[in-house]
């Protein structure tokens, strides 16, 4: 009589496995969903405006939270008025009034796919990888349409040909050097980004493993 098969020894292992796998991509969702929220209270690009009548510079930055646009706003507005700029407060009204309820959207997105092991709780929080890239694509066309519909009627309009402020990097309008700066909070939101895309590559992996028969047929 043949004696019966031992037991195997890799299946604690495997659990192990399993359990780090889990708890990993949950703590990378829950991770991008604290870099969110946090990215809020955070300016997420700035403009700083120099010439020699300025030595310490214009500042203007934009937060994604209640704060919105903050800095030298009435300054820098008095300046563009001469040369046939909009005010800045008229640009991306709509992006500026949803964006701290879509932040706190894809945040919860985030929690949710910490919480719940499915599919498309991880399909959901593909949006965070998104989300910083298009930030920089929204702003980088309102920087296009603000320097390149410029008010003919301005007393200094004349003087200036149509332009774009740069994203990021330096930049020149007539006598002003512009300095664009990425802020802390979109350095969050790019943090997010890797740590979603890490956590739902890690979980697909897992539910894709989770599915198969135990011989691995």
């Amino acid at each position: 009589m043949k004696a019966p098969a031992a037991p195997t020894a890799t299946l604690p292992g495997r659990q192990a496995s399993g359990l780090s796998r889990w708890l990993n991509d949950r703590l990378l969702f829950g991770l991008a969903a604290v870099a969110l929220l946090a990215s809020l209270s955070l300016p997420y690009w700035s403009m700083t405006l120099r010439a020699p009548q300025y030595p310490g510079g214009l500042r203007v930055a934009i937060y994604l939270g209640p704060q919105g646009l903050v800095g030298d706003v009435a300054e820098v507005n008095g300046l563009n008025h001469y040369i046939g700029m909009m005010p800045l407060e008229d640009a991306a009204r709509l992006e500026r009034a949803v964006a701290p309820y879509g932040v706190a959207a894809l945040a919860l997105a985030a929690a949710m796919a910490a919480l719940i092991r499915r599919r498309w709780t991880t399909v959901l929080s593909l949006g965070i990888v998104a989300f910083p890239v298009i930030f920089l694509a929204d702003l980088a066309y309102w920087l296009w349409y603000y320097g390149n519909h410029l008010d003919p009627t301005a007393p200094l309009r004349a003087a200036i040909r149509p332009f774009t402020p740069p994203v990021l990097g330096v930049g020149r309008v007539g006598q002003f050097v512009v300095v664009a700066d990425f802020g802390p909070g979109l350095y969050l939101a790019f943090v997010a980004a890797l740590l979603a895309a890490a956590g739902a590559v890690l979980r697909w992996r897992a539910l894709s493993q989770a599915r198969k028969p135990a011989g691995g047929f």
